[in-house]
């Protein structure tokens, strides 16, 4: 069967719905993968498009057994989430991305999808047997999309849960997920659009940081930091955890350059040199505030942004527990 190209529907950044509305929106855990389009044609096959509608399916053979999980004739259009599992079943995107990027090395991908396997988590049905669902609300294309049982060992369809917003949110926090996503019960299926209907919220933890060097910026940043590397104290030495580059004023900006050209030094302050070209050292003694997504299993700290300088705390504050 002939299926429709459909790009994924966006959600918005914002908070959850004010409490006397909690009832009309539903809510889903977020998860930290690859957001892809399935298309299962019927005959058994599947094609797996990324957000940007290119064919990736040779890069994650594991799921081409989704292709043959409903009865032959039957064709569907799946919007999913392509994620690794950790060992606590929460989704880690550090260990996606040697996945990512394989479709034009399928023998490699074949490897990896025997150390790290992937799993695509279904959350939206928008076509099945020659019918658009587009127009249906998301309550009618949920019913829909659960009817199809599609349960297996590399994809699930988690149940959605309506209602009860904050109680969702907090359980998120608590198992460390990275967020919830928030969608109106009514909401129609908008492809390829960034709507309020669908919203999401990013759980951000924080963290001290000592800066151990920085890179210059280009263009009207010329002179000042694009963005600083960032360290924490670990096993007796400065580990490097990643850089940093949104998050500051103009002012904040200039401020921080200056006391970056007032410490440099010669010789990189981390236990390990990171890899990182065109690095300028400073004497590791600043402090900072950042906010940040996750820690990667190799330590870093993914989606950082600067909050503060922390002029209170010394550099042996910063430690941290990387196991």
């Amino acid at each position: 069967m002939d299926l429709p190209r459909i790009a994924p529907m966006l959600a918005t950044p914002g908070a959850l719905p004010p409490p006397g509305r909690d009832a009309a929106w539903a809510y889903e855990t977020k998860q930290d993968g690859q957001r892809a389009m399935l298309y299962l044609g019927g005959d058994g096959g599947l094609v797996v498009r990324s957000r940007s509608g290119e064919d990736v399916s040779a890069a994650y053979p594991e799921l081409r057994a989704l292709g043959r999980a409903l009865p032959a004739g039957r064709a569907a259009v799946l919007d999913a989430e392509i994620v690794v599992l950790d060992e606590s079943g929460r989704s880690d995107f550090a260990r996606l991305q040697p996945r990512m990027g394989l479709a034009g090395s399928p023998a490699r991908a074949r490897r990896m999808a025997v150390s790290d396997p992937v799993h695509a988590v279904l959350f939206d049905l928008v076509f099945l047997d020659g019918r658009l669902l587009t127009g249906l609300p998301w309550t009618e294309r949920r019913q829909e999309l659960e009817g199809l049982a599609l349960e297996g060992p590399a994809w699930s369809t988690p149940r959605a849960l309506v209602g009860h917003g904050e109680a969702a949110l907090r359980a998120t926090r608590e198992h460390g997920l990275e967020g919830l996503l928030c969608k109106r019960i009514t909401s129609r299926y908008e492809p390829g659009v960034r709507s309020k209907n669908w919203i999401k919220i990013r759980n951000m933890r924080t963290a001290d940081i000592v800066v151990g060097g920085w890179l210059p910026g280009g263009g009207r940043l010329s002179g000042l930091p694009g963005s600083v590397l960032m360290g924490q104290r670990h096993a007796g030495g400065l580990r490097y955890v990643g850089s940093v580059g949104t998050g500051w004023s103009e002012s904040e900006r200039t401020a921080l350059a200056r006391l970056l050209h007032a410490a440099e030094i010669d010789d990189c302050p981390f236990s390990e040199v990171p890899p990182v070209a065109g690095a300028h050292w400073v004497v590791p003694r600043l402090v900072g505030e950042v906010r940040y997504a996750v820690r990667t299993r190799n330590g870093l700290l993914r989606q950082p942004s600067w909050l503060r300088l922390r002029p209170d705390l010394t550099p042996e504050e910063s430690a941290a527990d990387f196991e």
